[in-house]
């Protein structure tokens, strides 16, 4: 979403420790950071580390706080093309936009998708003064759209869409047809919605065709009470207070086992661990598990190991079909400073997979959500945008603000190569499935090297003791030789994270 928002205040003038110790000259907001600014420590250098924030902290954080109000608090309405002619791809789903049933299909696939972002005014960061997460919380909302719909398709029927998605008339896209003879240059057609406030008597066309369309509610669109009870149930699970499973709070306090901590930027891959370690704290879900991948590695032996329950028995019972699904996880790069064009195809075939849940990346300096892509063009769900507080303890608490109208789409070529490739397998048949589907995905890459392999085997089978899915250090790098000193210069790199 082309947006500000505001809470990402609280961490704009702040600067990280090392960096006062090197320098005291102000830097420009945009160079301190990769995925948001990067906020300061809430402790002065020097400060003992228990002690309580000073009165000039607090001040420093209220300042912050107003100016990210300001900067994330509103956002720019802009309406965004989609062409009649070639598929949209959503998460292994396909649509052609060539009518209004199918239109209708993919609006309604798209706003069911579960939107997290910035929010203000929730209880204290453990630690902190932080009451806000914009500014630096960006790639944690990405990595919780990634696990909600992980999920989502782990817990809901298969194909279930949000009842509700049908009032949002006003969904802020227009299909056109590409450089037709009526319209040279491919100039938008509207096909249904308009913006809010416009009245002209084309754009009312619009919009009455969406009415009609969306009161055309077939069987797969109904309410079904026990399932809008559970996606209720899973929205609240990532509540901005400090008792849900995968709310921020909890989030913020797993990941100071890797270092960080409130106002810190998190790179895609601390987050796919710190995913996993919330995940297998938590008592609200016993039969999933998360594995994340070792330098661009998905050790088979491990997944099974991890997933396969009858080992756990003595004696282990080969017979027995008890199996966790799982969410795999692969943080990898798609080349050095920019995009490597030749990975576009592989990315591609990946977003048209069903298993596939998504990829958490973004561009320098934003972290989105890929959920799919048209053309040349990427579709994102953006968690830059602050919005209030929604107390998620409350019975039937509005999940208006928890879902997106708005697709947008962006240029492959712009999109950071630091990333984690999410994927879902219900069974050991679906993950069987899973490792042939994307692995001919993977194949698909015109480079030699793939964007990461699925190896038979454990990980220690291949001297990585130290660094199972279930350690929270970092994955050791194994390269196909000849590209060992290719990767020495981003050894010091955070999560791969060069911005």
């Amino acid at each position: 979403m082309n947006s500000v928002s505001p809470s990402a205040v609280q961490y704009v003038g702040v600067v990280m420790q090392e960096e006062l110790v090197e320098s005291r000259r102000p830097q420009p907001l945009e160079r301190q950071g990769s995925f948001g600014l990067r906020p300061a420590p809430t402790t002065e250098p020097g400060r003992e580390a228990n002690e309580e924030p000073d009165e000039l902290d607090k001040l420093k954080s209220k300042l912050m706080t107003a100016w990210n109000n300001v900067k994330y608090g509103w956002t720019v309405k802009s309406k965004t093309s989609f062409n009649k002619t070639s598929p949209v791809i959503v998460l292994g789903n396909s649509y052609l936009l060539n009518s209004e049933d199918e239109v209708e299909r993919f609006r309604l696939a798209f706003v069911s998708r579960i939107w997290l972002t910035y929010r203000r005014e929730f209880p204290q960061l453990d630690g902190s003064t932080l009451t806000t997460d914009c500014g630096w919380g960006c790639m944690l909302r990405s990595g919780q759209m990634l696990l909600v719909q992980g999920l989502l398709v782990h817990l809901m029927p298969r194909d279930w869409a949000w009842p509700d998605a049908q009032q949002l008339t006003e969904v802020d896209f227009e299909v056109f047809r590409p450089r037709s003879p009526a319209r040279a240059g491919g100039v938008p057609i509207p096909s249904f919605g308009s913006p809010r406030g416009s009245n002209t008597p084309e754009k009312s066309l619009a919009s009455d065709q969406v009415s009609k369309c969306s009161q055309k509610k077939g069987p797969e669109y109904r309410r079904d009470s026990q399932a809008e009870t559970l996606h209720h149930k899973l929205v609240s699970w990532f509540g901005d207070q400090p008792p849900a499973p995968f709310g921020l709070h909890q989030l913020v306090d797993i990941g100071k086992s890797s270092g960080k901590k409130a106002g810190d930027w998190y790179g895609p891959s601390i987050v796919a661990h710190i995913l996993r370690k919330a995940v297998a704290k938590t008592s609200v879900l016993h039969n999933l598990a998360v594995y994340v991948a070792q330098d661009c590695t998905v050790y088979k032996q491990d997944v099974v190991h991890l997933c396969d329950l009858s080992l756990s028995q003595t004696p282990p019972d080969p017979s027995s079909q008890a199996w966790k699904s799982v969410l795999i996880l692969v943080p990898v790069r798609l080349g050095g400073e920019v995009l490597n064009p030749s990975y576009i195809e592989c990315v591609k075939n990946i977003l048209k997979l069903e298993c596939c849940i998504g990829i958490i990346g973004g561009k320098p300096k934003h972290s989105l959500y890929f959920v799919g892509f048209q053309d040349e063009q990427l579709l994102y769900l953006d968690p830059h945008y602050c919005q209030p507080l929604v107390d998620v303890s409350q019975v039937n608490f509005s999940l208006e603000s928890f879902h997106c109208s708005s697709p947008k789409k962006m240029p492959f070529n712009r999109m950071d190569p630091s990333c984690t490739i999410g994927f879902y397998a219900k069974n050991k048949k679906d993950f069987a499935s899973l490792c042939s589907a994307v692995s001919e995905a993977l194949s698909s890459s015109k480079e030699k090297y793939p964007i990461f392999t699925f190896v038979e085997g454990k990980s220690q089978d291949f001297g990585l003791e130290g660094h199972g899915s279930n350690n929270s250090g970092p994955a050791a790098h194994i390269l196909p030789p000849g590209r060992q000193g290719m990767m020495n210069n981003r050894r010091n790199s955070d999560e791969f994270v060069f911005l």
